[in-house]
């Protein structure tokens, strides 16, 4: 077999590939634009006919092909916070213990540790 044959064959399957998603993303985002406000879920920016393309849709259990028709498993997340979303998901798959740490709340810096303190020192 050919270098250029099985190149042409790998460049086949990759484009068909890119189609079936865009034609699968074309579908439930189109689903989800119509069942939800155009809004970000995270940060509350609004968003217009102008700008739409910049709102996505993101899979909370991040199964892309889990699109079920109420729309439960989408919310609507500007580039941004899409991006950042996949960037957490991603840290915690690594087991990164910070993303942990802010999932269970833990902090290692409180600035009001001592407020009640400076508080009775003013006083």
């Amino acid at each position: 077999m050919s270098t250029d044959s099985s190149t042409d064959k790998l460049d086949r399957i990759v484009a068909q590939a890119r189609r079936n998603r865009e034609e699968r993303e074309e579908g439930y985002r189109e689903r989800a634009l119509k069942l939800y406000p155009w809004v970000c879920g995270r940060c509350v920016r609004e968003f217009t006919r102008e700008n739409l393309r910049e709102l996505t849709v993101h899979h909370r259990d991040h199964d892309h092909d889990n699109n079920p028709p109420d729309g439960s498993n989408w919310e609507l997340l500007c580039v941004y916070c899409h991006d950042n979303e996949h960037s957490r998901y991603i840290d915690s798959e690594s087991g990164d213990a910070s993303v942990d740490m802010q999932k269970s709340g833990a902090t290692t810096h409180n600035p009001f540790a001592n407020l009640a303190a400076m508080l009775k020192e003013k006083k």
